[in-house]
């Protein structure tokens, strides 16, 4: 087992790692001190291998519990949704003494965290991730919200999690395709901010792409660990944090135009990342052995690392629909070598020159 602590001015909380963590939800959130009534929102797939055990995990500490189940997909990230989980809350007489468990990947971590932040005007919630996108980054950082048809999380809110438990034993029952996309958050955590855990990950691909759990508990804490110490020190996205959407200004930018369909999150990063390593050397940051290492070890893990046919006015339009667009210039991520990064401002037309895209 592994316990972390993210460490913020108004909050802190836990993140436990460790094999076979759902049975102790319930005992982890009493010590937690939450109380009142358990929301448990999820999905339809995760409900039916993991719902009955964290429900009786969580009956057995006391608890009342109501699930509450959304469709599976990143394309039902919408208000529709989350209207309805909220008609569901109300239903089930979930207020202010309640809190809402969030039990599945990235997706149901951001409606869920999402509802419980605006629900009531916010009751606690705690992660319970289940994908290794989420484990490693979604679940880590008070980022909640949804998909808008313009644009990839541009509603939504920070709000903290109480608790973030992370079993890893869910990952055996995961679909290859997720755990693979996955990876491609892992390696923006070694391409941006730590070279020896790009290579760590280099070493022990093998190791990881057979599930070895040791070597996946040392991953996910590595990534948590680091994404900790960046909210740590920006934990609103003022400056600092915006160093952990290395690849995805472009790779948001694919999988919005493939309506969230033709691409999974972790697929469009993986491409996001290979364009922003070239436009880091074409700008000087990094050489062309950097871009080419980071490209084999995306394609090592199956991602995807060639830019699938696009309409270029629409990417142009998403591209300037970024969050961290202002008045018509983006932020965009480098890497500075590998483990290392830089920032620079750039329109959404020079991006697509220096990564190649109009070559």
């Amino acid at each position: 087992m592994s316990i972390l602590n993210v460490n913020l001015a108004e909050n802190n909380y836990d993140i436990i790692i460790e094999r076979g963590a759902l049975v102790s939800l319930g005992e982890r959130c009493r010590t937690a001190g939450l109380t009142g009534m358990a929301a448990v929102i999820t999905n339809s797939t995760v409900a039916g291998l993991y719902g009955e055990t964290v429900t009786l995990s969580l009956e057995n500490s006391g608890y009342v519990v109501v699930q509450i189940e959304m469709p599976d997909g990143e394309e039902y990230k919408t208000s529709s949704t989350l209207n309805q989980i909220y008609d569901d809350l109300l239903a089930a007489g979930v207020d202010r003494s309640s809190f809402v468990v969030a039990l599945g990947g990235g997706v149901v971590g951001d409606v869920a965290g999402y509802a419980a932040a605006t629900w009531m005007r916010g009751i606690p919630f705690v992660q319970v991730p289940t994908t290794l996108l989420a484990q490693v980054d979604s679940s880590v950082g008070g980022k909640t919200g949804i998909d808008h048809p313009g644009g990839k999380n541009l509603i939504g809110a920070f709000y903290q999690p109480r608790l973030v438990l992370i079993d890893v034993d869910t990952l055996v029952t995961l679909d290859q395709r997720q755990f693979r996309a996955g990876l491609g958050e892992v390696i923006k955590y070694g391409v941006a901010l730590n070279r020896a855990f790009f290579e760590y990950v280099e070493a022990n691909i093998n190791a990881v792409l057979e599930l070895d759990p040791g070597i996946l508990i040392e991953i996910i804490r590595n990534c948590c660990q680091l994404k900790a110490q960046v909210v740590e020190l920006d934990e609103k996205e003022a400056g600092l944090r915006a160093i952990l959407n290395y690849g995805h200004t472009l790779g948001h930018a694919f999988e919005a135009i493939s309506a969230y369909r033709g691409l999974v999150h972790g697929e469009a990063i993986a491409i996001g990342m290979v364009l922003a390593a070239k436009v880091s050397a074409a700008l000087g940051h990094c050489s062309s052995d950097d871009v080419a290492r980071i490209t084999v070890l995306l394609s090592r893990c199956g991602l995807p690392v060639d830019v699938p046919q696009y309409d270029r006015q629409l990417l142009l339009q998403v591209i300037s629909a970024d969050k961290k667009s202002k008045s018509g210039s983006i932020t965009f991520i480098c890497n500075l070598g590998i483990g290392m990064y830089a920032m620079s401002q750039h329109t959404p037309e020079e991006l697509l020159i220096l990564s190649g895209l109009e070559a």
